[in-house]
């Protein structure tokens, strides 16, 4: 009696669990010399079948075959040699020297422009007298960065001096 859900291989005889897929009709396991039975028995099958005994055979098919094989001369030929790969080597470039780039010019203007909010922009505006990005944008990175140095925790970078002790700005301390 068949384990539930098995099925007995014809070639080896030994029990399997048929593919979902093709339980009905899956008669070989998945081993490499019961999966060369299975194909050389449905080779048989189908060349047993009468319409099929003259398969590919004739004038018509051979002529095509042969002009298959004048147009791909060598095609069914192996070579000994091992094919090298597809991917050619490429000679490694330099890029010319460049001049580092100033730190006003690391960040474009118009990212430095849309993240400011409006309030600052119509005062930029007002201090420098003009509505031109062009003109605005050096204001606006040296008061970005006199800024970021004023939240630094590094007291070194402050370009201000304020005493610990009140926090009003000591004396002698460079006018904004």
């Amino acid at each position: 009696m068949n384990p539930v859900g098995q099925r007995k291989c014809c070639h080896c005889k030994q029990f399997f669990v048929p593919d979902p897929r093709h339980r009905r009709r899956q008669r070989y396991c998945t081993g490499p010399e019961c999966r060369r039975a299975s194909k050389g028995a449905s080779q048989k099958r189908w060349l047993q079948r009468p319409e099929n005994r003259d398969y590919f055979c004739g004038p018509e098919n051979v002529a095509r075959v042969q002009a298959w094989r004048t147009a791909n001369p060598g095609y069914g030929q192996r070579s000994g040699r091992r094919r090298s790969a597809l991917q050619e080597m490429m000679n490694a470039q330099v890029a010319p020297a460049q001049e580092p780039v100033a730190r006003d010019d690391v960040v474009a203007l118009q990212e430095t422009w849309r993240a400011q909010p409006p309030l600052l922009v119509g005062l930029i505006a007002h201090l420098t007298g003009t509505a031109l990005q062009e003109d605005m944008a050096p204001v606006m990175r040296r008061l970005i960065t006199r800024g970021q140095a004023l939240l630094e925790p590094n007291p070194k970078n402050h370009d201000r001096k304020t005493s610990p002790l009140s926090g009003t700005r000591a004396a002698g301390a460079a006018a904004f």
